[in-house]
């Protein structure tokens, strides 16, 4: 039996929900104004192509510099994916921008975290060593 997503499941077995898989924008170089126009169009497309209900997580682990307008522009695709039913995540902010959303009261507008390749099991391992 199937429950349509492919993946048989004994009959009388209610189907395992589907965890849905990020959605991952890897930004290289500087968040900044000179970027802006870029970055913001990458975002707002990586939002509205995530299905509702999708982590969009943005891969920062390539980005050392951010900006006050590389910052807005983080914040507005924030507030477009909460609008739409999404949620975002900063993956391995630098230094540099954990002190700017710091100074700037706004780290604590954003879940934070790994990069998605940094993550326990990204690689197909166990998180804990011992399992």
């Amino acid at each position: 039996m199937e429950d349509g997503t492919g993946v048989p499941h004994p009959a009388g077995t209610p189907p395992t929900p589907a965890v849905p898989t990020p959605a991952v924008v890897c930004v290289a170089g500087d968040l900044d104004m000179h970027h802006l126009k870029e970055v913001r169009s990458t975002l707002m497309r990586a939002i509205a192509e995530a299905p509702p209900g999708t982590e969009v997580v943005i891969d920062l682990v390539y980005s050392s510099f951010c900006d006050s307008s590389g910052l807005e522009a983080l914040l507005t695709a924030r507030q477009r994916a909460l609008d739409t039913g999404r949620t975002l995540r900063l993956g391995a902010p630098s230094h540099q921008m954990l002190r700017l959303m710091e100074i700037t009261d706004t780290a604590w507008l954003f879940e934070m975290g790994p990069a998605p390749g940094d993550a326990p099991g990204a690689d197909g391992s166990a998180a804990d060593p011992d399992v």
